[in-house]
């Protein structure tokens, strides 16, 4: 039983710290600010909830019928490295541009902005591909493939912990600003912008690498 147990907690570190170092939610804290600038703080707190169930759900259908999905839509992995490439490509070059002057058009005056108003924002970019990108979703499918339900659940459970984690850093962003300072934060944004757009250009390579087998 002992040995069982050291089995199942070894897989679970490994799960966890492969995933966490996927995910990277300390990396999105950034973005998550940025694309919620203009939204008061009951907002904000909507959007994060929201990201990370979306998130969530995301990995846990693909870790339970991935290859199932992948096979009957006629999606390759490959197509969807170049399509979250994209994305990230193009979140990272909006927040390396001043976009101050977007930022002031959408604040709508001082009138606080209602949380449905920015679910899109929960969806793309946060929840996908940010929190459930390419790299997440194969790693989740290849640890829980050829395992029993009890890694599968595994694999959920530290999954989980992380959204909560990502969820935690998301709220608690205005006060790691206050911490840190606005243009600390604004040099770390534009820093992790660039660092985006190059991941985003690495999976977009990557993808069209595997699409035409070379």
């Amino acid at each position: 039983m002992m040995s069982l147990f050291d089995n199942y907690f070894a897989f679970a570190t490994t799960v966890f710290m492969g995933l966490l170092a996927i995910v990277n939610p300390i990396s999105a804290i950034p973005v998550f600010m940025e694309l919620t600038s203009y939204m008061d703080k009951k907002a904000k707190r909507n959007i994060a909830t929201k990201s990370v169930i979306i998130a969530f759900c995301i990995i846990l259908v693909f870790s339970v019928a991935g290859k199932l999905i992948f096979h009957v839509f006629g999606i390759t992995l490959a197509a969807l490295r170049v399509t979250g490439g994209i994305l990230v490509f193009v979140i990272g070059y909006e927040m390396v541009r001043s976009k101050e002057d977007s930022t002031k058009s959408m604040k709508l005056g001082d009138q606080p902005v209602k949380a449905d108003q920015g679910i899109s924002v929960a969806i793309t970019p946060l929840a996908m591909p940010l929190l459930a990108g390419p790299g997440t979703i194969t790693t989740s499918m290849s640890y829980s493939a050829a395992k029993d339900v009890t890694h599968l659940a595994i694999v959920m459970l530290v999954y989980g912990v992380i959204c909560y984690i990502t969820y935690l850093l998301f709220i608690g962003g205005e006060r790691i600003v206050k911490v840190i300072g606005t243009n600390v934060m604004m040099v770390i944004t534009k820093m992790m912008g660039l660092i985006l757009a190059v991941i985003g250009v690495q999976m977009l390579a990557l993808g069209i690498k595997e699409l035409l087998n070379l």
